[in-house]
Order: C-alpha cells, then sequence, then structure tokens
C-alpha cells in the first residue's frame, strides 16, 4: 500500500521544502477509471515501506517543525530521523505492513461516491478510535481526529484523505487479490490514501511521537467531482489561521508530492428548444443537435501547453424519448489550468458556443452555470526525492 502526498500552503504557513524525486521510483499503485482499479501490494516489499516510512517522516517533520522561532531554524529532517520515538515509528510501517493492507482492503469494499461517504466515514472513525485518538464526524461528513502537540496549542497541522470515490452508487466494489496486486474500484484512489492514514496515526501513537503543533487527521468528504471539495472547505474554516501546513494524502503515485494547487472549474451548458413530435415536427430546432454542435465548436478553441490547460465534455444528457425531439440538452464540463487566467478565457469562450449550436432559424435558448470553482494557489514548496532515502532538510517559509 502506498499514497501520493500533496503538500499545500494555508495562509501563513510554514513548511518543508521537498525536492523533485529521483528517475526509478516504483509506482506501486495504480486505479485506471470506472472499468478497471488495481494497486501492486506486498507486506514484504521494500519500496512501498520507504514511500510509506516518507510520508511519515514528512508528516513528523512538519508536526515537529512548528517550533518557537528561537529554535525553529535548528530543525532539519535528519535531526528528526535520529529521534528514538521516530524511528520506532518508522520501524512500525515495517511491523504492521500487513495490517495496513488489510485495512486499505476493508475501507475499499465500504462504498462511498461523494454525497453518500457515511458507511466509510463511521468505519474509519472506528478504527482511529481504536487507535487512541479522539475522533469525531464534523458537519460536512468529515473524520477528524486531534492529538495535542507540546507547544502553542494554536499551531495545527492537518494531514487529510479524501473518503469518496469517483464510482457512483451501486458500483461493485469487492477487492481481488492476483499476486501481487490488489484490484478494484477506488482501491488506489483513495483507498491508499485513507490506509496511509490510519497506518501513519497508528505509527505516531504506538511510538509516542511528540510534535509542537497540533495534528489533525481528517477523513475529508465530497473530494470528487461534484462534491466541490465539501469536506477540505469545512477543515479550513474550522481551522483557519491556526493552520501552518495541510498535507493531503491521495492516490497511489510515489512518483512525485504536488506542491501548488490546481485551479478547476466544473461547468453546466444547457440548451433549450421548442421540442415536438419526430414526424410531424420534423425541421424543429433539436436541442441535442444543438448542443453538439456547439461542443465541436468549442472543441476547436486553441488550449497552451503552457501552462497546462485542459478540458472535458464528461456528462451529456438530453431527450425524453426516440420518437420525441428533445426540448433540452445539457452537458457538464471539466476546466483546469495550471492559471486561473485560463479559465477565465475558456469560461467566456462557452457563452458565445451556446449561438454555435444554432441553425438557421433556430429558435433555442441556453445557458451556462458554473457548478463549482477551486483557485489555482501560488508554488509555496519546491520538490523532493520521493523514496530514494534523500531526506533533506527543509527550509522553512515565512
Amino acid at each position: 500500500m502506498i499514497a501520493a502526498v500533496d503538500v499545500l500552503a494555508a495562509p501563513g504557513m510554514m513548511g518543508p521544502v521537498f525536492r523533485q524525486p529521483k528517475a526509478g521510483t516504483t509506482l506501486l499503485a495504480q486505479d485506471n477509471g470506472p472499468k478497471s482499479a488495481c494497486v501492486r501490494w506486498s507486506t514484504q516489499g521494500t519500496s512501498a515501506r520507504k514511500s510509506l516510512q516518507l510520508l511519515g517522516i514528512s508528516c513528523i517533520f512538519v508536526g515537529m517543525a512548528v517550533m518557537p522561532a528561537r529554535t525553529k531554524d535548528a530543525v532539519t529532517i535528519e535531526r528528526i530521523a535520529q529521534n528514538p520515538r521516530v524511528q520506532a515509528a518508522l520501524a512500525s510501517f515495517d511491523k504492521n505492513a500487513e495490517w495496513i493492507t488489510d485495512e486499505q482492503v476493508r475501507l475499499t469494499e465500504i462504498p462511498a461516491p461523494s454525497f453518500a461517504e457515511g458507511h466509510r466515514a463511521e468505519a474509519l472513525r472506528h478504527m482511529l478510535t481504536s487507535i487512541g485518538w479522539k475522533t469525531e464526524i464534523d458537519a460536512a461528513g468529515n473524520v477528524v481526529s486531534e492529538r495535542d502537540g507540546n507547544g502553542s496549542a494554536k499551531d495545527v497541522v492537518l494531514i487529510a484523505a479524501h473518503i469518496d470515490t469517483v464510482f457512483p452508487q451501486g458500483t461493485r466494489v469487492r477487492v481481488k487479490r492476483k499476486g501481487t496486486r490488489l484490484e478494484a474500484p477506488g482501491i488506489a484512489d483513495n483507498g491508499a490514501g485513507i490506509a496511509a492514514l490510519v497506518g501513519l496515526a497508528r505509527a505516531v501513537s504506538d511510538a509516542n511521537v511528540q510534535t509542537e503543533a497540533t495534528l489533525v487527521f481528517a477523513g475529508d468528504t465530497g473530494e470528487e467531482g461534484e462534491g466541490n471539495l465539501r469536506g477540505i472547505r469545512q477543515l479550513i474554516t474550522t481551522y483557519k489561521d491556526r493552520l501552518r501546513a495541510v498535507i493531503a494524502i491521495d492516490g497511489a503515485s510515489t512518483d512525485h508530492i504536488v506542491t501548488q494547487g490546481l485551479a478547476s472549474r466544473r461547468i453546466e451548458a444547457t440548451v433549450r428548444g421548442p421540442g415536438g413530435h419526430s414526424w410531424s415536427d420534423f425541421g424543429s430546432p433539436n436541442a441535442i443537435t444543438a448542443l453538439a454542435r456547439g461542443m465541436v465548436a468549442f472543441s476547436s478553441v486553441s488550449i497552451p501547453d503552457v501552462p497546462r490547460t485542459t478540458f472535458n465534455f464528461g456528462v451529456v444528457e438530453g431527450g425524453t424519448s426516440v420518437n420525441a425531439i428533445p426540448d433540452r440538452a445539457s452537458v457538464k464540463i471539466d476546466l483546469r489550468s495550471e492559471e486561473e487566467p485560463e479559465l477565465d478565457r475558456l469560461e467566456k469562450e462557452l457563452h458565445p458556443r451556446r449561438n454555435d449550436g444554432r441553425g438557421a432559424g433556430q429558435r433555442v435558448a441556453g445557458d451556462v452555470v458554473p457548478i463549482s470553482r477551486g483557485a489555482a494557489g501560488r508554488e509555496t514548496t519546491e520538490r523532493c526525492a520521493v523514496g530514494s532515502g534523500d531526506y533533506r532538510s527543509g527550509q522553512i517559509l515565512r
């Protein structure tokens, strides 16, 4: 089991510097969407343990590094790695590797589509409570565990893994073991992340690692699709200016650490017409035809390589019967970019495309409505070697 780590910044946060991973890092997990999802696993695999250990020491470092000004400059990852309790925590990943994998399987097999994460949330709450963490479920459905630090009660390091999956209600979720692979919808995204969260919580607790900052471990809701990040938004609102760092454990990649927010917008475009019968009203405006023309027209818009920018027509709906001219058609569009101005440009491009779908004399109307928005964040840290044993000291962001 392994998960990627996203090191994100809260306003005024302090955090470690990470660098780009070295070539040859092993990818242990993958999730290929609704048709197939799998993760390589091995309770004996050194790559998985080293990567999870790096996650552990990264989280512990951030927690221990939020220290009074007179001492924080002396805190380095090398120094913390020599701490006996930290060494005991890292060693626990070897001892508990099979347990962590079993918990990953158990949590993955509890369906948790966005807006229906309740059963998985209860299971995660029980796991964290049994480890000894004070745990509750908040108003947004987040599972929230706190462990007080030895320093200022104000300082908080939030370590989060989203508990919802992209797979819809009714998806059969049963983990299959094939040699060194686990296969199931959501086994990587984000079964791996949740398992890493639980494994890290147990390691910190078993070794009685002491941190200056209060550690908050959270399983957050609504990360996927139209969930609009409702869980993490609630957590940011709850802790506000107490946050010194946010670490999101998401997915299966061990290749990189993400240090910059990605701007995204989800938009629904709708076209409406008069409708009618396919025979008697033939020639009347067809909402689906008009929408399709608009989609084709938008697809010709120039998309830059830098900043990287993408769009996707994800869901198309319309019509009620094969012999009825549809009076309504809609499409949900995902826009993403490394720079928010690009999203402004693309969203503006969507509006005139409603008219591109109209044929001569066609009486159709349309609207473009934002579903959710996520702003791009400035890059706050550099990248570091993952799984290479290169635990470099971190510059503290001021």
